[in-house]
């Protein structure tokens, strides 16, 4: 039989450092050795009753087992609810359309905006799953640096005219995962002039707007004027309902890129399982005290960990947003992937080198706020005693 044959794109992905960092994770514990896992952010709270309710009647109904096909037009009115409510933003219910969560939202928007050899660009460090979106559609992927020192904002000014030329679409994400610091509202402001400029649609990757500590709210890139002719926004309902799992986010903004990512996506689903958009419905249009709870018990993790670690000889900046923490690994290791493995093994702490987001991103480690207060006292007990710091 002839050697099997894969396709040139496939070829390029290697199993992930998540992949790496489990397996650790797993040879400490068959070791007999206690792991403290912050190196994934997958939230620690229960979702609210009133939503896990909500699913759990839809459940029972025999007729939600059937092909959705589309959006219940409730579940729209959820998310011109929320956008009004939360962000003050009017949407119409031809600017909304939901995917399986952001990931696999984004994997596919590409496609419906480039053809093979058109740019994107992405953030680096940025989340991994940004430019697999070029990669998806066969498009060409240029990374813009942020860097500390410049509020880790993207210089739009130094992006070369040649590189613009080319680009389709560019990706932005505030509060930004993995760096931790959200965006003042010019940079808004002057990313759409820029957009428009330069013929550039925005994607904006809205997943933790409601996990910021510099203000009592974040903000949608859909609240500043000229946002929807520009681009849309990624809004998830993982991280501030909790409902990772579930697979549920929107597209929302600009109407003709919903309209033509609709078609794409009508090729390859039959609509979000029905007793999953009730949940939603359920979660968008509830109460939000528990989201506010959440917030501040967050905003304490973060106070702690990162004031913990100032205090034992880490200088670990606190956290501006998001469920982590972004710290400059000490001096003294070749590399964010060395210093992470030497932790773990020396004291337990599993964490996620810099590198794994990009390579403007070596020399840093991320944290996940994952565990509870206790917790959080018990490592930095051990890290103390550790004498690595």
């Amino acid at each position: 039989m002839r050697e099997l044959q894969f396709s040139a794109m496939v070829n390029q992905f290697q199993p992930g450092i998540f992949t790496a960092l489990n397996d650790k994770k797993e040879e400490m514990i068959q070791a007999g050795k206690r792991v403290f896992n912050l190196s994934v952010g997958t939230p620690d709270f229960a979702p609210a009753p009133h939503v896990m309710e909500a699913l759990t009647e839809a459940c029972k109904d025999p007729e939600n087992y059937k092909y959705a096909l589309a959006d219940l037009p409730e579940l729209l009115e959820a998310v011109q609810y929320r956008y009004a409510h939360r962000f003050g933003v009017e949407i119409q219910t031809d600017e909304i359309m939901s995917v399986y969560g952001s990931q696999e939202g984004m994997a596919h928007i590409g496609m419906a905006l480039c053809d093979p050899g058109d740019t994107i660009l992405v953030p680096n460090p940025g989340y991994p799953l940004f430019e697999m979106s070029g990669i998806m559609a066969g498009a060409n992927v240029e990374y813009y640096e942020i860097r500390e020192e410049n509020g880790y904002l993207p210089d739009l000014k130094n992006i070369p005219g040649e590189v613009l030329e080319r680009t389709k679409y560019m990706v932005v994400s505030y509060p930004l995962n993995p760096v931790c610091v959200c965006a003042p509202d010019h940079f808004y402001e002057e990313l759409i002039a820029f957009a428009k400029e330069h013929h550039i649609v925005i994607i904006h990757d809205n997943a933790y707007s409601d996990i910021i500590f510099t203000r009592e709210q974040g903000r949608s890139f859909l609240s500043f004027d000229g946002a929807k002719e520009v681009g849309v926004e990624f809004y998830s309902l993982s991280k501030s309902y909790n409902l990772t799992g579930a697979r549920i986010s929107f597209v929302v903004g600009n109407k003709a890129i919903v309209e033509k990512f609709k078609t794409l996506r009508s090729q390859i689903d039959y609509g979000i399982f029905l007793p999953i958009q009730k949940a939603a419905i359920a979660a968008l249009t509830g109460p939000d005290d528990f989201i506010e709870k959440q917030r501040q018990e967050y905003a304490k993790r973060n106070c702690a960990l990162c004031g913990g670690l100032r205090r034992i000889g880490w200088n670990v900046p606190d956290s501006q947003g998001t469920m982590f923490v972004w710290a400059k690994i000490p001096k003294g290791y070749a590399s964010s992937f060395d210093f992470c493995m030497q932790l773990v093994e020396k004291t337990g702490l599993l964490v996620t080198p810099g590198s794994a987001f990009g390579s403007a991103g070596e020399g840093y480690i991320r944290m996940a706020l994952v565990v509870d207060l206790p917790v959080i006292g018990e490592i930095l007990e051990v890290l103390e005693k550790s004498g690595m710091f």
